[in-house]
């Protein structure tokens, strides 16, 4: 589980500094946004999946 949050939370950084230079004073805001909806994502593929396979 913890290597799953951290590769969400590097993806995170990563996207968030295509868009937002890291010396902007709400950089770790938004990177924590950003990362809360990558795990969102993880968790409805991870539950859509698991309907998936019981159907």
């Amino acid at each position: 589980m913890s290597v799953i949050l951290r590769l969400v939370f590097v993806v995170a950084g990563l996207l968030t500094a295509l868009f937002v230079a890291r010396d902007a004073l709400n950089f770790e805001l938004i990177q924590t946004w950003v990362a809360v909806v990558l795990a969102l994502i993880v968790l409805a593929i991870g539950s859509l999946w698991a309907l998936r396979q019981k159907t």
